[in-house]
């Protein structure tokens, strides 16, 4: 995570994005080694709309919605793959909540509790990627020796209840999966908190991967809280498919996907939820106006303490590739190209490559940041550059 971290840099042009308010830091005394960070809000039609009035009716956006919904059914999982995976889930689930109410002779590892997670539990898994996750928090320290006596356990106790069903298991630095023909489950093992100090690089799992499991949980716990909303899960899915197809959108992570996904949705002035079209395009003009890139507020992560902002685990090239990327696709979609940009037709390069929309032409956005490599040498003075700052005070 970026937090509390500098980078050195040097814009290549203006800043992405014009935030709202101006851009003027706040007057400190001279000689103060903090300097205030003030967060701007970058402009989003959707909370002042009132303030614009239109000139005209607005377009009939059917086709472009009813285009949404083809896509969103195309991505969506089918009932026998959504079967294979709850069959699968089920099965582990009962061996480990049996291994946490009654152990028997099991001791190498102790189970304080089992938890899915993720994007099955979400109900935004992608068709195709039929996996799920389950968070196993020990109440011991996770050694490698005690990770892979558990996974032995639990596919040693599914074989015993269905002799005839085929099953492979994999340990790795996360914990273990396990397959059938038809689905996979991981088993995200982490410990306690308390535990978390007494860790040995030598013997236990990675600290920071264990201290993302739990974050995991903590995910999944708010996600069924405040995101059960079905236009948040087909938007979530359409901005997944968006990733996975633009380069450019690649350090979105999944927690950041939701997050927006949730904040376009249904974070405006009525608090009612936004029609799918007008949430999609919303999503792309937020990124394109720098809502993850620095000094924009972003969305606080409200699964964490100290206002930390969810845009600054990405890097500032990646904060800045996310924005260009946007930029280009709003522009391809404010001229009609959305079925080249939900990937229903036509060139998927349109994010990257020039591109013509009945006589306009569309050039995608040029960086506006970049980092400046130098060697750390003692006694030299520091190169000329802007320093960028992405803590949050």
């Amino acid at each position: 995570m970026m937090r509390g971290q500098m980078m050195r840099g040097r814009p290549m042009g203006p800043m992405r994005g014009g935030m709202r308010g101006g851009g003027n830091m706040m007057p400190f005394k001279q000689g103060s080694p903090f300097k205030p960070f003030i967060p701007h809000l970058p402009f989003d039609l959707v909370q002042c709309e009132t303030a614009f009035p239109r000139a005209k009716p607005p377009q009939d956006d059917k086709a472009f919605s009813d285009s949404l919904l083809k896509r969103a059914q195309e991505l969506a999982p089918t009932p026998q793959e959504q079967t294979a995976v709850l069959n699968l889930v089920t099965k582990i689930n009962t061996v480990l909540d049996n291994l946490v109410v009654a152990p028997g002779s099991f001791e190498s590892a102790q189970l304080e509790e089992v938890r899915q997670v993720g994007s099955f539990k979400k109900g935004t898994m992608m068709a195709g990627h039929n996996v799920a996750d389950i968070v196993v928090i020990l109440k011991t320290l996770p050694t490698v020796e005690a990770v892979q006596a558990l996974a032995n356990k639990v596919i040693e106790e599914l074989r015993i209840s269905d002799p005839r069903e085929v099953l492979s298991m994999l340990t790795n630095e996360s914990g273990f999966e396990i397959s059938s023909s038809e689905a996979t489950v991981k088993a995200l093992v982490t410990t306690i908190p308390p535990n978390l100090k007494k860790l040995d690089s030598d013997l236990h799992l990675d600290g920071k991967i264990m201290q993302g499991h739990l974050a995991a949980v903590r995910h999944s716990r708010w996600f069924e809280e405040n995101a059960f909303h079905s236009g948040i899960k087909v938007l979530i899915r359409l901005i997944r498919d968006l990733r996975n197809r633009f380069e450019g959108f690649e350090p979105l992570t999944p927690w950041i996907i939701d997050l927006i996904a949730h904040y376009s949705i249904l974070n405006n002035p009525s608090r009612q939820p936004l029609l799918i079209h007008i949430a999609f395009r919303r999503f792309l003009q937020l990124l394109a106006a720098g809502f993850f890139i620095p000094g924009s507020a972003g969305i606080v992560d409200p699964c964490e303490q100290g206002n930390v902002r969810i845009h600054t685990v990405m890097t500032l090239e990646q904060q800045d590739q996310v924005c260009c990327c946007a930029q280009t696709l709003l522009r391809v979609l404010s001229h009609g190209g959305y079925r080249e940009i939900l990937g229903l037709q036509g060139n998927p390069r349109i994010a990257t490559e020039m591109s013509v929309w009945e006589g306009v032409v569309v050039t995608p956005s040029d960086k506006a940041y970049e980092k400046i490599e130098r060697e750390e040498e003692e006694g030299d003075e520091e190169p000329e550059g802007e320093t960028m700052e992405t803590q949050d005070n």
